[in-house]
């Protein structure tokens, strides 16, 4: 040991360090899927301990020498070397990380990890009361976090933006959203004055949840999950956790009167599981081992769930299967008839069964409360009113209670602030990279309408899965597709979808 590199003590003490955060990882799924209530304390107990432990190590004097020795070693070597943006990479990560005490870290974990619990049972409740004491908590510690981490530039939301977007500011998002928004809103306007409209009780008929099941596990295996390096459970709300090489968990719940749930979560956190299966394992623990950003990572759920999933050549291959898996609900159905149905454009309540119109519009709203509540010109207590407002100005809907509304997603009880604004990204950047992947790969309208997904994997594993973090976002994209982050793509597309199915 004493004659190799710093470089690879360096890489040989990060991967220690991600081995270690993967087994509270495992913790924090079997919280959301198999742990028995009366263990909830215990279990954020665990998580505590293993948060401060984590921190520990990678906050560690050792750990900063071996970042200097190794910064020594690659100066010289081109920004974007595997070896300098690992080394970057880990210099980025470790002065973050050495500006949180402690004792903050393993608070956020007790505290969210028992949020979590909390918010699973005031979304039964439909309480925003019964979840208010312990959203305060957290966005106390956020925002004690933020204060942190923030360097006294633009917002101080950006600390926390930065964990998930790195480099990204609040700036930046709001001016792409701001373009998008106006487009997007008359879009929504042309379609709901449309007389051309679909029929989603198609999507209400009791669909029976084992058939549910099997179904989205096909779908999921056809467009190139591995289920011998994953598996699929139920939790109260879908995500998708990658504990390291060969073993990608994926969750999604079941609704027998209503088909898209379950279905079209199951291909989000396949597109999620997709990509951390695609990144190179002889890199784990490297930046070249993991995702790019999470709006990066939200492009391909994105991906798969709505350019392909709720396309009309994906159906055109799994329609006869649904009709003969649910034939009491689908059988005699027109295809026309569902197709319009599972993209029925209108403002609804729930952002995860949202349709790709508004969709967006339900993350701007989420980052524009975000941005109050960290700023301090929100208080956790007037979340309700605030909600309920933009939403009816955003929607022109008002949420009947507090479950279609403001506690309807697991995030701030699971301390993720900063997050929400990934998803409108992705979505931007799936637009950019499907153009790309057609430029490329040809008519894969003809290869899904086959059910030949493969090609359309391959290309996302080298293009993106495998370059990990050699690039930032923004960089990354220009290097895929040529061109800078845009919001025209994104609506090209769903002018051109919508219109056709519209009559726009």
């Amino acid at each position: 040991m004493s004659d190799s590199s710093a470089f690879d003590r360096l890489v040989v003490e990060l991967r220690r360090i991600t081995l270690f955060g993967s087994c509270g990882s495992v913790l924090g799924w079997d919280e959301q899927t198999y742990l028995p209530p009366a263990g909830g304390e215990h279990r954020a107990n665990q998580l505590s301990l293993l948060a401060g432990m984590r921190h520990e190590m990678a906050t560690s004097a050792r750990v900063g020498d071996l970042i200097a020795a190794a910064e020594n070693e690659v100066r010289g070597e081109a920004a974007e070397s595997p070896r300098g943006v690992v080394v970057s990479e880990a210099r980025r990560e470790y002065d973050r990380a050495t500006k949180l005490p402690q004792a903050l870290v393993e608070e956020l974990s007790r505290v969210c990890s028992l949020g979590q619990q909390a918010w699973i049972e005031a979304r039964k409740a439909k309480s925003f009361a019964q979840f208010q004491p312990w959203l305060e908590q957290i966005i106390a510690l956020k925002r004690e976090e933020a204060r942190a981490l923030w360097n006294g530039t633009g917002e101080i939301y950006d600390a926390l933006l930065d964990a998930y977007e790195p480099g990204a500011s609040t700036a930046e998002v709001a001016a792409v959203f701001d373009a998008l928004r106006p487009p997007l809103v008359t879009l929504l306007r042309e379609i709901t004055e449309s007389p051309r409209q679909a029929d989603p009780s198609i999507l209400t008929r009791t669909y029976p949840r084992a058939a549910q099941e099997e179904f989205s596990l096909a779908a999921a295996k056809a467009i190139g999950f591995d289920f011998d390096a994953g598996r699929l459970d139920v939790a109260a709300h879908p995500f998708c956790s990658g504990f390291g090489p060969g073993d990608c968990r994926l969750t999604t719940r079941y609704d027998e009167r209503h088909f898209p749930g379950a279905f079209f979560g199951t291909l989000h956190e396949a597109g999620h599981g997709i990509y951390e299966q695609g990144l190179d394992r002889t890199q784990y623990g490297t930046a070249l081992g993991d995702s790019a950003s999470l709006g990066i990572h939200e492009s391909q759920s994105r991906m798969w769930e709505n350019f392909v999933g709720r396309g009309r050549a994906f159906w055109t291959h799994f329609y006869p299967q649904a009709q003969r898996q649910f034939s009491d609900a689908l059988g005699k159905e027109p295809f026309d008839n569902f197709y319009r149905a599972v993209n029925d454009v209108r403002p609804s309540f729930i952002r995860v069964e949202a349709d790709e119109v508004t969709y967006n519009l339900h993350i701007m709203l989420r980052f524009e409360l975000e941005r109050r509540l960290i700023g301090g010109t929100l208080e956790p207590a007037d979340v309700p009113a605030a909600w309920n407002e933009r939403f009816a100005a955003s929607l022109g809907l008002t949420p009947p209670d507090d479950a279609q509304g403001c506690i309807q997603d697991v995030h701030w009880s699971a301390g993720l602030i900063g997050y929400f604004p990934t998803y409108a990204l992705g979505n931007m950047y799936a637009a950019q990279f499907f153009d790309a992947a057609r430029g490329e790969l040809g008519d894969l309208d003809a290869q899904f309408a086959r059910g030949e997904f493969a090609h359309l994997k391959e290309w996302l594993n080298a293009h993106i899965h495998r370059r990990g973090r050699l690039y930032k976002a923004p960089r990354l994209l220009e290097v895929v597709t040529g061109a800078k982050l845009s919001h025209e793509p994104l609506m090209r597309h769903l002018r051109r979808k919508f219109g056709e199915l519209y009559g726009l």
